[in-house]
């Protein structure tokens, strides 16, 4: 039988947006790698009646319901009250948590008040999770077969909860199956395309492994999951994965961690082989790419920002000429960039990016998003033309992507 878990965020600072909820998508990781499926992530306000209707609908849906937020001592802190008043209790100071509070107050030699006291001051049911980073006690609950646990919001004291306590205990609590997942990374195809492509392995998919399509900027990841007892799980998995290769072999760069930077560094690193960027739009987010990857000081010597014409003629070696006839954004250009780059810095390669990022400068010639791309190595240069979006980070990021991506597509089809 499938677990099902729901998680709970109080707190109106989320539902403002002043605060990012990074603890729920952390959770949801943790719950999934030990075979609990999280079925619904709530978030609510710091309002009683909020908090008590989720509660009762969480309850009917769920085996497990996991709660973050509303634990300090001020008044507008309203978990542990509607938690009390939910299971019907009353509030009692736990001797455990007070001490722990104290001893915490006395190690950095501060005085322990009315109101942190307060800290300790939990629902009758309940059993104390030590915090033995924060002062807020996490709370576990069994209450008509569901398990209800609370913890802080903070994050770093959350996790430390979750990793020693929580999931240790509902590991012993539950019979849990094993859940395995695969993710396969794909590149230079949309996500239309590469289903229409994948179809018919698709359909012959054995029905117990799910299939999830990812779509991110400039990719597309393929999930697979498949659950169950069995130690043949990962082995299952890898014999479709040698199928859909079958279809979509040459978009496949990499699985799971795989970054398509550190996979073009890992191929220049084993052929030990260099590479140097020359960037206009991208505005040295290329070579921030590139060593974003530990270790990449080992392939990458450096990089020229040549975002005036001037610079692309004194550093590159771009031709007056190739400006004037075809204009910085133009095939002709980046081409001498990418050549210019290799000859400046001795490396075995170059990439160039220039375009119009936007939100300005366009024409109806070369609209926003027009970016011209360019790989240049010992076999010769290759070149693509980019038609991107109207937002400026987008089309930076995106052509820093594609740049990677044209260096590992030539480093595919060259091997």
């Amino acid at each position: 039988m499938q677990i099902k878990a729901h998680i709970i965020t109080i707190g109106d600072e989320i539902l403002y947006g002043q605060i990012l909820d990074t603890n729920a998508q952390w959770m949801s990781q943790q719950l999934d790698a030990i075979g609990i499926k999280v079925t619904q992530r709530i978030t609510i306000g710091d309002v009683k009646s909020e908090i008590l209707e989720t509660l009762e609908y969480s309850e009917k849906r769920a085996d497990i319901v996991l709660i973050t937020g509303g634990l300090g001592p001020t008044e507008d802190d309203l978990t542990k009250p509607c938690l009390a008043e939910y299971f019907k209790v009353g509030m009692e100071i736990n001797e455990q948590a007070l001490g722990e509070i104290t001893e915490m107050f006395r190690r950095f030699k501060k005085e322990l008040t009315p109101l942190n006291r307060l800290q300790a001051n939990l629902p009758s049911n309940c059993t104390m999770i030590s915090n033995s980073l924060g002062t807020a006690p996490g709370m576990w609950f069994y209450e008509n077969q569901t398990v209800f646990v609370s913890m802080p919001g903070v994050p770093f004291e959350m996790k430390e909860m979750v990793s020693t306590y929580i999931l240790p205990k509902l590991q012993e609590q539950f019979e849990l199956p094993r859940v395995y997942h695969k993710i396969v990374k794909t590149i230079g195809i949309g996500e239309s395309w590469l289903a229409d492509k994948i179809k018919p392995w698709a359909d012959e998919l054995p029905k117990d492994i799910g299939l999830a399509y990812l779509p991110s900027l400039g990719e597309v990841k393929l999930r697979l999951t498949v659950s169950g007892k069995s130690n043949n799980l990962e082995t299952r998995v890898a014999e479709e994965i040698e199928k859909l290769k079958v279809y979509a072999g040459k978009y496949i760069y990499g699985y799971d961690s795989d970054t398509i930077e550190s996979v073009v560094g890992k191929i220049l690193l084993e052929r030990n082989e260099t590479i140097a960027t020359a960037e206009s739009c991208t505005g040295g987010y290329l070579a921030h790419m590139i060593t974003s990857v530990p270790g990449s000081s080992a392939y990458f010597l450096g990089s020229v920002i040549a975002y005036s014409n001037d610079i692309k003629m004194s550093q590159l070696g771009v031709q007056k000429a190739t400006l004037d006839a075809y204009g910085a954004v133009s095939e002709q250009t980046v081409i001498e960039m990418s050549e210019g780059i290799r000859r400046k810095y001795g490396t075995t390669y170059g990439m160039a990016t220039s375009g119009i990022a936007g939100p300005d400068g366009g024409t109806p010639e070369k609209p926003v998003g027009t970016v011209w791309i360019a790989f240049s190595g010992p076999e010769g240069t290759r070149t693509r033309l980019l038609s991107l979006a109207k937002d400026r980070l987008l089309n930076i990021q995106a052509s820093a992507k594609a740049t990677l991506a044209l260096a590992w597509q030539t480093f595919s089809q060259n091997s």
